[in-house]
């Protein structure tokens, strides 16, 4: 046990982590497995509704860094390949719209007091 303030912190820190980890990568599993029971009965709408799950859950996961980006990326490039094989079609997702940036009104010049011309 640490005897340190900061290390005793560190390890109830790495606990809750832990715990945090643990659970994503529990959803993970099951919503692959979930997957691929859906796979084995053949039908494609529960394929393509659980392919959606599964992805996100890879998705969440790969961004809280609990498991790499490339993995997550190889992991539904797989299930993709699987739920294709089993004849459901790839939906397409909507290309995204770039954030249009608020035009700021055009500020006014200010009138500059010119001097009468001279004749």
């Amino acid at each position: 046990m640490p005897i340190i303030k900061s290390a005793k912190k560190r390890v109830k820190v790495a606990a809750k982590a832990n715990v945090r980890n643990s659970k994503t990568r529990r959803t993970v599993r099951e919503a692959i497995k979930a997957f691929n029971k859906a796979v084995s009965s053949g039908k494609t709408a529960e394929i393509a509704k659980a392919e959606q799950a599964a992805k996100s859950a890879l998705d969440q996961a790969a961004k809280k860094n609990v498991i790499h980006k490339n993995k997550a990326a190889r992991q539904k490039a797989s299930l993709s390949a699987a739920a294709k094989k089993a004849g459901v079609k790839p939906v397409k997702s909507a290309p995204k719209k770039p954030v249009a940036k608020a035009k700021k009104p055009a500020a006014k010049k200010p009138a500059t007091s010119k001097s009468p011309k001279k004749k």
